[in-house]
């Protein structure tokens, strides 16, 4: 099969696929819209880039033209996600369609939301706090639900939203088709596979724990990052996305390139969001050239001309860096480059991350860290210079590497070393049931939250957060005792509204310290006590 025309889809859809420039479909839409046509189950896996989102929706949108009374939910992990996924939808959609669409969202109006359900809205795309708040108050059915997708299942799970998506499938008949996409399949998506699909087919576009070829990675051992991003930077041209793992770092970064007359801006769970909107807006119509952000907040990004992407912080998880560097070479056209900046602190999670690119995921030290070796007693592996530090490029399908000056050792694949002098020693990292404990300004960590420091505060779990003025955060929702002006107020993920529930994980009693493993929440206040229990 050549072009879209070919698929069993309504006319009217073809039009508007054409008018799109879809044209000739990926691999994975290839693979995907014929079997989801003919209504089976589908556990997808594919790199990010790869046309994923149309081969769920164009089918989707085909069956639904077809049966007037039927409805589709779609739910991911961030509200980004869900905007992009929801713009995708309507350009395909037009009166002629018969389907209407809705947004279901945290940070957004509710009021808005309810206008578009009340006009018999039969595609939602929510992420799972949000439309479990709707379902609370009556105000979604999904009784006539006949396709649920789950979208980037393995990001859902790692921020906590396992307990959510249950309370929103009870809703939902059991005579559906289900569709479960993932950029990676670790063993907590198989297990939900086989809870939710029924005698699914499954289908891959490419290997879903590598990078794709198109990506030139590259890596720089150095003490002291800013120097080695600033001769990065000073060497690229194109737009840039740098990953920093805190709200504050993240702000900090921002504002010191500002000050070095890059021009820069920042996005992270902490913004309302229609600030978050704004930037990426702005991000993407390169008002800006710069974005940092956290992953939670750039998680799904789909922005073309992003040509950069640099991990200024190497991620908590090994699943996340795929997820990262996947921003940029987004099409089978086009060419990227990632860069990563290890410290000494950093060695041990950069194993993990060489490890699972490598397929050693049973080798790997739990939780991101190596201790001087691996946890069942052997040697550590070194990857990417050893004690001695420096950098190298890897991977990419022999792109051309890039020379960002000196500082740490950084090897290139034109085979040149030279050796800075610093050793790793032991980081001082511990991690207790996931996360990671730093001990800036007396703050502690459990259970995979990551936090950037407020003096005097604790975070236990996981979920994206900001609270202040002394207010404590229960699981979903945030309730403010200070100044006892505010009582019974709840969050939005950062943004505190009357009577709306956060965009966040669930409380349940059954669970403590378990939730999402990322977390990008960074509080400012003194006297705070966060507790977010998924």
């Amino acid at each position: 099969m050549n072009k879209f025309n070919d698929f069993n889809i309504p006319e009217g859809l073809k039009g508007r696929l054409t008018g799109m420039n879809y044209i000739t479909p990926t691999p994975i839409q290839e693979q995907a819209i014929p079997v989801i046509l003919e209504g089976r189950d589908v556990l997808g896996s594919a790199q990010t880039g790869t046309g994923k989102t149309g081969a769920f929706i164009i089918p989707i949108i085909a069956n639904l033209m077809g049966d007037e009374d039927g409805s589709a939910i779609i739910l991911t992990p961030t509200r980004e996600l869900a905007r992009q996924i929801y713009g995708i939808a309507i350009q395909m959609l037009d009166k002629n369609s018969g389907i209407n669409a809705a947004l279901l969202i945290g940070g957004e109006s509710m009021h808005g939301q309810l206008q578009q359900l009340r006009r018999k809205a039969r595609l939602i795309v929510g992420t799972p706090g949000r439309v479990n708040d709707h379902l609370d108050r009556k105000s979604l059915n999904l009784s006539q639900t006949r396709f649920l997708v789950l979208d980037e299942t393995d990001r859902m799970l790692d921020m906590g939203f396992g307990i959510q998506i249950d309370e929103v499938v009870s809703y939902i008949p059991k005579e559906r088709q289900t569709l479960l996409f993932s950029a990676t399949l670790p063993k907590a998506i198989t297990k939900l596979s086989d809870k939710y699909l029924s005698n699914p087919v499954r289908i891959s576009s490419g290997d879903v724990n590598t990078v794709a070829k198109n990506i030139v990675q590259n890596e720089i051992h150095t003490k002291d990052k800013y120097p080695e991003l600033l001769k990065a930077l000073e060497a690229s041209e194109g737009s840039v996305l740098i990953f920093v793992k805190t709200q504050r770092g993240a702000e900090e970064i921002k504002d010191k390139l500002i000050r070095h007359d890059h021009s820069a801006d920042v996005i992270h769970g902490g913004l309302r969001q229609s600030r978050r909107d704004r930037v990426i807006k702005a991000f993407r119509s390169q008002k800006y050239r710069i974005m940092v952000a956290t992953d939670v907040a750039a998680r799904g990004l789909d922005i073309p001309h992003i040509s950069f992407v640099i991990n200024y912080d190497i991620p908590q998880c090994p699943e996340d860096y795929i997820h990262r560097i996947g921003r940029t070479a987004r099409g089978e056209d086009s060419s990227g480059e990632a860069l990563s900046l290890i410290s000494p602190a950093d060695k041990g999670k950069w194993v993990c991350v060489q490890r699972f690119l490598k397929g050693d995921e049973d080798d790997m030290p739990q939780n991101g860290y190596s201790r001087g070796g691996s946890r069942s007693g052997g040697r550590g592996r070194s990857f990417g210079g050893g004690s001695g530090g420096g950098g190298r490029s890897f991977g990419g399908g022999g792109g051309r590497g890039r020379s960002f000056g000196g500082g740490g050792e950084r090897r290139s694949s034109g085979g040149e070393r030279s050796f800075g002098g610093e050793r790793s020693g032991g980081s001082g990292e511990r991690s207790f049931g996931g996360g990671e404990r730093r001990s800036n300004g007396g703050e502690r960590s459990f259970g995979g939250g990551e936090r950037s420091g407020g003096s005097g505060e604790r975070g236990f779990g996981g979920g994206e957060r900001r609270s202040n003025g002394g207010e404590r955060s229960f699981g979903g929702g945030e309730r403010s005792f200070g100044g006892g002006n505010r009582f019974g107020r709840r969050s939005e993920g950062g943004e505190s509204r009357g009577g709306e529930r956060s965009d966040r994980p669930r409380s349940s009693s059954s669970r403590f310290g378990g939730g999402g493993r990322r977390s990008d929440n960074q509080g400012g206040g003194r006297g705070k006590r966060v507790f977010s229990v998924a």
